[in-house]
């Protein structure tokens, strides 16, 4: 499979191809571009997250323990004086930064759920729900911060599956068919407790109607251009 280096490196092209493919359809400005690079890169290697002491694992579990002191200050600052505060600040840090990350490594193993489209799918709606719910960006920017991360984990999944080929024997490898599946034949019950998350966070995301109208009004556009008239040009 392709290593670190590699799954770094092509998820932030291909996020930077995205992001210019989305300033040309106006679902985001420039200003929003180095955001969602940054998440599609991210997302490049979020599947990852599930090999032993990986970087993405500990990437990620920085980032959530970054969250769960905020929303313990946010949750906790007028009921509490700063001593107590700051001890149930650290302890909510180190609960998430190092417990729930060995509590993560001891139940996952690599290329299991985490290596499929089921978890691509859940991911993005998980970034969607959090930027919209929790940090309280509008629905467009939440949607794209979702597909962002469902760009660069895809990517992850076919460079997998691409890297289990070997092309100097024109034969398959061992590991061809593990990384891009529709969810894990091997963890039965991990893929149904996944699904169900999924669908939760499916229910929680905001209407994705806005996001419709972007593409909707992109495709008249083009329509227009393509018969060499302005959209707001009315044939007389």
């Amino acid at each position: 499979m392709a290593n670190f280096n590699t799954h770094l490196s092509i998820a932030l092209v291909v996020s930077t191809g995205a992001a210019i493919a989305a300033v040309n359809v106006s679902l985001i400005n420039t200003t929003d571009m180095a955001r969602l690079i940054f998440l599609g890169t991210l997302g490049g290697l979020l599947p990852d997250i599930d090999s032993t002491n990986s970087r993405p694992a500990k990437m990620l579990f920085f980032i959530l323990a970054l969250m769960g002191t905020a929303t313990a200050i946010d949750t906790f600052k007028n009921s509490y004086p700063p001593y107590p505060l700051l001890l149930i600040i650290a302890g909510t840090y180190l609960f998430i930064r190092y417990v729930m990350l060995a509590l993560f490594n001891g139940l996952t193993v690599h290329r299991g759920v985490f290596h499929s489209i089921l978890a691509a799918l859940f991911f993005a709606l998980l970034a969607t729900c959090i930027s919209y719910r929790f940090m309280h960006q509008d629905v467009l920017h939440a949607w794209a911060n979702g597909i962002f991360i469902a760009v660069g984990f895809i990517v992850h999944l076919l460079l997998d599956e691409v890297y289990s080929v070997d092309l100097s024997n024109t034969k398959m490898k061992k590991s061809f068919g593990t990384a891009l599946k529709l969810f894990s034949g091997n963890s039965i019950a991990s893929s149904v407790l996944m699904a169900i998350c999924t669908l939760a966070l499916y229910w929680m995301t905001p209407s994705h109607q806005p996001l419709a109208a972007v593409f909707k009004g992109f495709q008249i556009e083009s329509l227009f251009h393509n018969n060499g008239r302005h959209p707001n040009t009315i044939a007389c």
